[in-house]
C-alpha cells in the first residue's frame, strides 16, 4: 500500500506542477496512450457512435432511461423548505446542483460502460451544469461502447484518459481540462487513492474497495442460482469476498457443489475461483434473526435475500448498499440494467453511507431573514449566549442591532 500511495502522491503533484505536459508523459508511460488532445471533438464521438453496434446503442439508451427514470423520482423527493420559526423569523434551505462534477468510468480487463449511466445521468438529472467525462484507453484504442454511453449519458466534455493522472487532471485543473467541483466514479486501488488524496480540494462520491455479495437464502432457494449470483460478483477480482448466509445445512452443501460444477465451464474462472477459494464463504446459522445480524455485521455492498419472505429483511436491514429481494432480481440487474446505481459503499462504508445517487450532485444551503421586531428579540438572547463564550465583538454586533431597532 506504501508504494500505491508514494506512486499516486509523485503523479499527483507532478500534474499540479506540470499540468499538461505531466499528464501526457504518465499517459504515455502507463497507457502507452498518446494524443494532441486527449478530449475528444463532436466529429470524432460521432464517427465512434456511429462505430457501435445498432442493439448495443438501444440497450444503453434502456438501461440510461431506467437510470434517469429513478434518479428523477429520487430528485423529487428533494424539496426547498422555508418556515417561521418564531414570529419574524423565517428559515429555509435551497436544495442546489454542483456547478461541475467529473466521472471516471474504468476500463481494463472490464470496461465499466454502466458506469456511463450511473454518475453522468445522475449527475445530469441532479442539474449539474457541466459534466466532464473520462476513460483510458482499451488495448491502445478509444474503447467505442464506452464513449457511446458517456456522449449518450450527456457528458459536456469527454475525454480518453485514464488513470491517476485522469483523476488528478480533473481535480487539479491543467491548461486544457478545467478543474471540476466534484469527482464520482469506481476505479482500480490507485485510483481510489488518488481520490482519497485529493478530497478536500475536490469532492469525491465515496472510497470504494473490491465488490462485495452477501447472499442471504433459506431452505427454500434455488441453489444454482445462489451460486451463479455468488460467482457473478467473485469475477470481479481475486480480492472480492462472496458469502452465503443461510439457515440450510442442505442448501450450503449444494451451493458449494454448484460453485464447483460451474466453475468448470465458466469464462472468468481464472479470477473467480480465486476470489472463492481466497474469500469465499458459507455461513450456516440458526434462524433468521442470527441471519440478519450476521448480515448487518457484514455490511456489504450487495445484499440478495431468497427466502421465503424477503419483505421481512427489508423491514430490518440497516446497513447495506444496495439490496435485492427475491430470487427474480440479482446484483447484475441494478449493475446494469434496472436503474439504482451500482457505485455503492465497499469496506463496511455501508454502516455509515449510502451509494451514489442523485442527492449526492446536490448540496443543502441554508438562507434566514428577520423583522426588526424579531432581530432585537434575537438580539438580546444570543448577545448573552456570545459573551459566555467570549466572542465580545460577536455580542456587540447583536448589540448594534438591539439599540437601532429596539425603539421602532
Amino acid at each position: 500500500m506504501t508504494e500505491i500511495t508514494e506512486t499516486v502522491t509523485r503523479i499527483i503533484t507532478d500534474v499540479a506542477e506540470r499540468g499538461d505536459t505531466a499528464v501526457r508523459d504518465w499517459s504515455a508511460r502507463l497507457d502507452r496512450w498518446e494524443r494532441d488532445s486527449f478530449r475528444l471533438d463532436e466529429s470524432e464521438i460521432r464517427r465512434i457512435v456511429e462505430s457501435v453496434p445498432a442493439s448495443v446503442i438501444e440497450d444503453i439508451r434502456f438501461s440510461q432511461g431506467q437510470v434517469r427514470r429513478f434518479a428523477e423520482a429520487q430528485r423529487a423527493t428533494l424539496g426547498d423548505v422555508e418556515v417561521e420559526t418564531l414570529p419574524g423569523v423565517t428559515l429555509g434551505h435551497r436544495t442546489l446542483p454542483i456547478a461541475s462534477a467529473g466521472s471516471y468510468v474504468p476500463g481494463g480487463r472490464y470496461p465499466m460502460v454502466a458506469s456511463a449511466h450511473m454518475s453522468i445521468v445522475t449527475a445530469k438529472v441532479a442539474g449539474v451544469e457541466r459534466v466532464a467525462a473520462s476513460t483510458p484507453p482499451l488495448a491502445g484504442k478509444l474503447p467505442a461502447a464506452t464513449i457511446a454511453a458517456m456522449h449518450l449519458a450527456g457528458a459536456d466534455e469527454l475525454y480518453c484518459l485514464g488513470g491517476v493522472q485522469a483523476i488528478a487532471a480533473l481535480a487539479l485543473g491543467t491548461e486544457t481540462i478545467a478543474a471540476v467541483d466534484f469527482i464520482a466514479g469506481p476505479g482500480n486501488t490507485y485510483v481510489v487513492e488518488a481520490k482519497r488524496q485529493l478530497f478536500g480540494r475536490v469532492g469525491i462520491d465515496l472510497l470504494a474497495g473490491p465488490t462485495e455479495i452477501v447472499v442471504v437464502a433459506d431452505e427454500t432457494a434455488d441453489a444454482e442460482l445462489v451460486a451463479a449470483d455468488l460467482l457473478g460478483q467473485a469475477e470481479h477480482g481475486p480480492a472480492s469476498p462472496a458469502i452465503l448466509v443461510t439457515t440450510s445445512p442442505q442448501l450450503a452443501r449444494d451451493v458449494e457443489r454448484e460453485i464447483a460444477r460451474q466453475l468448470e465451464t465458466l469464462p472468468t474462472a481464472d479470477v473467480a475461483s480465486a476470489a472463492w477459494r481466497d474469500r469465499g464463504e458459507i455461513r450456516v446459522v440458526a434462524d433468521d434473526d442470527e441471519a440478519l445480524g450476521e448480515t448487518d455485521a457484514l455490511a456489504f455492498e450487495h445484499v440478495e435475500v431468497h427466502t421465503r419472505d424477503p419483505d421481512w429483511y427489508l423491514a430490518r436491514l440497516r446497513n447495506y448498499g444496495s439490496l435485492f429481494l427475491g430470487e427474480t432480481t440479482t446484483v447484475a440487474y441494478g449493475d446494469k440494467t434496472t436503474g439504482t446505481n451500482h457505485i455503492l459503499p465497499t469496506g463496511r462504508a455501508a454502516r455509515y453511507s449510502g451509494g451514489l445517487w442523485v442527492g449526492k450532485y446536490l448540496k443543502t444551503v441554508t438562507y434566514q431573514r428577520a423583522t426588526r421586531e424579531a432581530s432585537v428579540a434575537i438580539g438580546e438572547i444570543c448577545a448573552r449566549q456570545c459573551r459566555v463564550e467570549n466572542f465580545e465583538a460577536h455580542a456587540r454586533s447583536c448589540d448594534l442591532r438591539i439599540e437601532r431597532w429596539r425603539s421602532h
